[in-house]
């Protein structure tokens, strides 16, 4: 079998390479050359472990090829990004465009997925564009949605053992994307329409961000009130049927930090708390970004000098390279901006360099700093020792104080 993945990021690669292991013909197509490159030379793009091995396996052996431009298969992969465009409202142009660039490869018989994260509808949009264009594939092809569902740092995993969502335009569509999804999924496959699947994606990770909001919160009202808001959340959590989770300095990434605005856009009356919960984790980033503000100038005050601070983290969430959506990323972009010749010191040890920011050794940082901003907690963070001659501001549970 042979199957085209349209997009060559975090999640398409990823399953390209797995499917490709798993003995199906991969090409996989990405529009920047730079990745078909390295794709094609072996060299994994992102940060994940245990994949660059699997990739050059794959690529050795002939299963994988990466292409700027697709070519005929039997079933085409949409895995690209869905951004937003004015006031958080979803933009499908990228998964249309990969639509339309694979449109008139497509046969009788032909399996075509979106895997991308997309508003509610969007796979029927695409099914009736595909017919605009190729009218004489109406009821000939296969339509489904089977969104991911992989924890970065986890993928290889995940995508084989994690259950999967699969919802098709009819049940012969489903069928047909269980038997693509069977051959290296051991996870179980869950059948239902495709604008279940899609509604299910958005409600997994709105989910999980008004929960992250419930933590966020209870940290903001605990700092008001002289309450240790780790201490707190672990008591709570003693009761049986209780499970706060942890507060951080926001919520980043591709998914959780942007899916609930796909329900919102789309149902602004009905999604309060949805969108409240986006609000409050918005907040807690401006928020943490003053708290750091506020203590550079009390030190400033008291020692008639400016501090130097270690901004300690860029990533969305520890161990891994992802900076997208990133609220780390945007407290100290503010952090910076708000103060003249200030000496702050950027912290990511799984990043070895960044266009903006000029990155520091995480203990040269730490030793150096007067203020410490513990942002996120990568796992190197958790070596050092809390020192009391240091103002620590730890949003991210480093030593829970």
């Amino acid at each position: 079998m042979t199957a085209c993945f349209m997009g060559l990021g975090y999640i398409g690669l990823p399953t390209a390479i797995i499917a490709a292991k798993h003995g199906i013909q991969i090409i996989g197509v990405d529009i920047n050359p730079q990745v078909v490159e390295m794709t094609n030379q072996g060299r994994l793009h992102i940060i994940e472990p245990g994949m660059e091995a699997l990739l050059q396996e794959v690529v050795a052996n002939g299963q994988l090829k990466a292409s700027t431009t697709p070519e005929t298969c039997d079933a085409y992969f949409m895995v690209v990004p869905t951004p937003f465009k004015g006031n958080h409202e979803p933009d499908i142009s990228y998964v249309e465009a990969a639509t339309r660039a694979v449109v008139p490869y497509l046969k009788e018989g032909d399996l075509y997925v979106i895997e991308s994260t997309s508003p509610v509808g969007t796979t029927d949009k695409m099914a009736h564009l595909i017919f605009e264009l190729r009218p004489e594939l109406k009821d000939k092809i296969y339509i489904a949605y089977c969104p991911e569902r992989v924890l970065p740092g986890n993928v290889i995993y995940e995508l084989v053992h994690n259950d999967r969502v699969i919802g098709g335009m009819n049940e012969a569509s489903t069928n047909k994307a269980i038997e693509f999804y069977s051959q290296f999924v051991q996870g179980n496959l869950h059948r239902t329409n495709c604008k279940t699947a899609e509604m299910c994606k958005l409600t997994e990770n709105s989910s999980r961000d008004v929960q992250i909001a419930f933590a966020n919160e209870l940290s903001l009202i605990c700092d008001k009130a002289g309450i240790n808001v780790w201490e707190l959340i672990n008591l709570a959590n003693k009761h049986p049927r209780v499970n706060i989770l942890q507060p951080g300095c926001g919520v980043g990434g591709h998914c959780i930090a942007v899916d609930p605005y796909f329900i919102t856009a789309d149902f602004p009356m009905e999604s309060k708390i949805i969108a409240t919960a986006r609000e409050i984790n918005n907040y807690k980033s401006f928020w943490c970004a003053e708290k750091v503000q506020n203590e550079m100038l009390k030190f400033e005050l008291k020692n008639h000098r400016k501090p130097c601070v270690a901004m300690m983290g860029l990533a969305f969430k520890p161990n891994i390279d992802d900076l997208r959506e990133s609220p780390a990323k945007y407290i100290t972009t503010k952090v910076m901006q708000s103060c003249n010749n200030a000496d702050i010191l950027v912290v990511e040890p799984n990043v070895k360099s960044h266009n903006v920011f000029k990155l520091t050794d995480y203990k040269e940082a730490y030793d150096k700093a007067d203020i410490v901003v513990m942002l996120v907690a990568h796992d190197p963070f958790k070596t050092l020792p809390y020192r009391e001659d240091k103002v620590i501001l730890d949003f991210c549970g480093i030593y829970k104080r």
